[in-house]
C-alpha cells in the first residue's frame, strides 16, 4: 500500500483500470495524494474471431488493486462498446469515411458511461492513464509530446471535464515506469499495449472484412490510368500507402499514396507524390460534430489543428462557428478524409474539435 497524505481526503476516484503501466500509476498517484481511490475495469467488446485477452488484463489490473489494498470493480460496458464504437465504425467505413474508433471509445464509454455510473455511485471524479492535462478544467496537451493523447479527447464537454483526472499527463513515459517501480506495481514491467481500443494489434482490415465484403477494384494513377488492384475502396484512408498492388510501376519507382476513392464505382486513384492535388485536398473543410470543451474560438483567429494523432500543427482560422458545425480554413491545402476528427490548439490548450463532413 502506497504512503498517503491527508489533503484530499474525503474525495473518491473511481480510476480506468486496464491492467497497464500508466492507469496502475495513475492509481498509486492518486492513493498517494490522499484521495480515496477504487479501481474500475471495464469490460468491454470483443469480436468472435479475435482472440480475447481481456480476463488477463482483468487480472494484472486486480492483482495492482490487491497491491494498493484499494476496492476493485468491474463495470461491463459491452453493449455501449459494441454501438457506439464498433457498429459506428464499421458503419462510418461502409460510406467511405475514416472514423476515428478511440475518439468515440472515450466519448461513449470512459467519458460517458463510465464517468456516468461512476458519479450515480458517489465518486467525485473518474481518473485515466491517458498523456493530457487537466488544468483548471481546460485540457492540455501531455507534457511528453511523443505520448500527448489530447487528439482524442476532444470531445470531453465542459461538465465532463470537471470530474476527470489525468495524473500521469505531466510526466514522460520513463518517469511513468519510474513511478511503476517505486510503487512495487507487480506490472512495472509490463510492456505498452498497442492497437485500436478494442482491437489491439489486430489489422483494421481484417476486423472490416468480417463486416464489409470486399471485391476487388481497379489503381489509377492522376491520369486515369488503370496501374493496379486493390480489394475494397472502404477499406482505405486518403494518404494510406499500403495494402494495394501496383502492376505497372512509375518511373521513380517510389510508393504511391491513395488520393482519391470512389466507393460507388470501387476505384482508387494514387499518386507517388503524397502532397498531389485531388478532389480531397483542399484549403476548408465543413465540420460537423464540433465540440468546444472549455472556451469558444474566435472567428478569425489564428489556430493550429491535428489532422491525425501525432500529425503536423497546421496554422488555421475558424468561420460560421454554429452550435454543431464550422468552417476550418487552413493556410496551406491539407489531405483530410471525411469521417477524419479535427482538433484545434490555442499553444497547449486543446480546445476542442470536429468531423470532417
Amino acid at each position: 500500500m502506497v504512503k498517503k497524505t491527508n489533503k484530499n481526503k474525503n474525495k473518491t476516484v473511481f480510476v480506468g483500470m486496464s491492467g497497464g503501466v500508466d492507469s496502475s500509476v495513475t492509481a498509486a498517484l492518486l492513493q498517494e495524494q490522499g484521495y480515496d481511490v477504487v479501481g474500475v475495469f471495464i469490460k468491454t467488446w470483443h469480436p468472435d474471431f479475435l482472440v480475447c485477452t481481456e480476463e488477463d488484463e482483468r487480472r494484472d489490473a486486480m492483482r495492482v488493486a490487491a497491491h494498493l489494498d484499494i476496492p476493485f470493480l468491474t463495470f461491463d460496458f459491452e453493449k455501449e462498446y459494441k454501438e457506439g464504437v464498433a457498429d459506428y465504425m464499421i458503419s462510418e467505413y461502409k460510406k467511405g469515411r475514416t472514423p476515428n474508433p478511440d475518439v468515440m471509445c472515450n466519448r461513449e464509454v470512459k467519458f460517458g458511461a463510465f464517468l456516468k455510473k461512476a458519479l450515480s455511485m458517489g465518486a467525485d471524479f473518474v481518473a485515466t492513464g491517458h498523456y493530457a492535462q487537466n488544468k483548471n478544467n481546460s485540457l492540455l496537451k501531455g507534457n511528453d509530446p511523443m505520448k500527448d493523447q489530447s487528439y482524442f479527447l476532444w470531445t470531453l464537454t465542459p461538465e465532463q471535464i470537471k470530474h476527470v483526472m489525468f495524473p500521469v499527463g505531466h510526466l514522460p513515459k520513463p518517469e511513468v515506469r519510474k513511478l511503476a517501480k517505486k510503487f512495487k506495481l507487480p506490472v512495472a514491467e509490463k510492456k505498452d499495449s498497442q492497437g485500436i481500443c478494442f482491437l489491439g494489434a489486430v489489422d483494421i482490415k481484417v476486423f472490416l472484412k468480417h463486416y464489409i465484403k470486399s471485391e476487388q477494384g481497379k489503381v489509377l494513377n492522376e491520369k486515369g490510368e488503370e496501374i493496379g488492384y486493390h480489394d475494397g475502396a472502404v477499406f482505405y484512408t486518403l494518404g494510406e500507402r499500403h495494402g494495394f498492388t501496383i502492376t505497372k510501376k512509375g518511373n521513380n519507382d517510389s510508393a504511391y499514396y491513395v488520393i482519391e476513392k470512389d466507393i460507388k464505382n470501387n476505384i482508387l486513384t494514387v499518386s507517388e507524390k503524397k502532397s498531389i492535388i485531388s478532389k480531397s485536398t483542399n484549403i476548408s473543410f465543413s465540420l460537423i460534430s464540433i465540440n468546444w470543451i472549455s472556451q469558444i474560438p474566435e472567428e478569425g483567429k489564428t489556430y493550429q489543428a491535428q489532422v491525425r494523432y501525432h500529425g503536423e500543427f497546421l496554422n488555421c482560422k475558424l468561420s460560421n462557428i454554429k452550435n454543431s458545425t464550422a468552417i476550418v480554413s487552413f493556410e496551406k491545402e491539407v489531405l483530410v478524409a471525411p469521417g477524419q476528427s479535427i482538433v484545434f490548439y490555442s499553444g497547449n490548450t486543446c480546445l476542442g474539435g470536429g468531423i470532417k463532413e
